[in-house]
């Protein structure tokens, strides 16, 4: 992972400091004048009680009910309500062919639209940091896999080249990769590695993507567990996270000639959007 500390701490702080909806800018709860109004108002009828002096009592209640108010403003996360629907439907997965009889289901958080397109392109190709934890509430919605915890399952990135990673600078994927294994509570595996010179998959068809990913990844060594949970950024046609599973099938039949060898690994994808990116 390259960079993640600076990363962190920007979603730290708009997460948990700035109060304000991540997209249109709005309060995420409560207003700052509706919760004085609700101080004001709590302790004008301490004041105008029947009884004439404030228990100790009284006050932890007054004072736990606007920290309750404040922390629920504080945590209400990302995005304001109605944002949230806005983006929050979940597509149904769609599948992709990687082996005889076999094939792999891709479920992704939400649409490669607005608001999200733009904010995908602005960290990824401008690494503009203020639209990472709109990236990250979107990724949030993604459905934990059934069964699969920290002790039988890891998650795979998909793998960049060198030579994107120098171009770029940084691995967006990587940051994404990251903060889903932190939400998941799953730990990233990093054994496989991108080693193709092919072109940008952006503008391709999908038997030119299929092409172009031809032997495109290799592991460097075996998955410690069964349950691999591949993941990418932005999934069009499903054909980089279809080449990267057919590599890990692949190093199965190279292991055993067992028909059934195929079935050894437990494999699912997952992407933050789906949809064409030209």
């Amino acid at each position: 992972m390259h960079r993640l500390v600076p990363y962190q701490t920007g979603l730290w702080l708009a997460e948990y400091l700035n109060v304000r909806c991540q997209l249109c800018r709005m309060y995420r709860s409560t207003s700052q004048s509706q919760l004085l109004m609700q101080h004001s108002q709590a302790n004008s009828n301490d004041a105008s009680s029947e009884h004439s002096e404030f228990s100790l009592s009284s006050n932890r209640s007054s004072f736990a009910h606007i920290y309750h108010q404040i922390n629920h403003r504080l945590n209400r996360g990302l995005l304001c309500t109605y944002c949230h629907n806005s983006i929050a439907w979940l597509p149904q997965p769609f599948d992709v062919d990687i082996a005889a009889g076999r094939s792999l289901s891709i479920q992704v958080s939400t649409y490669y639209e607005y608001p999200i397109r733009q904010a995908i392109r602005a960290f990824k190709h401008h690494e503009d940091m203020t639209k990472l934890p709109l990236l990250l509430h979107a990724l949030r919605q993604l459905p934990r896999p059934h069964g699969c915890h920290r002790n039988n399952s890891v998650i795979v990135a998909m793998p960049t080249t060198n030579q994107r990673l120098v171009k770029r600078g940084f691995d967006p994927v990587s940051i994404l990769s990251a903060q889903l294994s932190k939400h998941w509570q799953i730990p990233l595996w990093h054994g496989v590695e991108r080693i193709d010179d092919t072109v940008s998959q952006q503008g391709l068809t999908r038997a030119e993507r299929l092409s172009n990913l031809d032997n495109a990844f290799a592991l460097t060594e075996k998955p410690p567990v069964k349950r691999l949970l591949l993941f990418d950024d932005v999934s069009t046609t499903g054909a980089s996270l279809q080449a990267l599973a057919r590599a890990f099938i692949s190093s199965e039949q190279t292991v055993t000639i067992n028909a059934q060898s195929h079935n050894n690994y437990h494999i699912s994808a997952y992407a933050l959007a789906h949809g064409s990116q030209s």
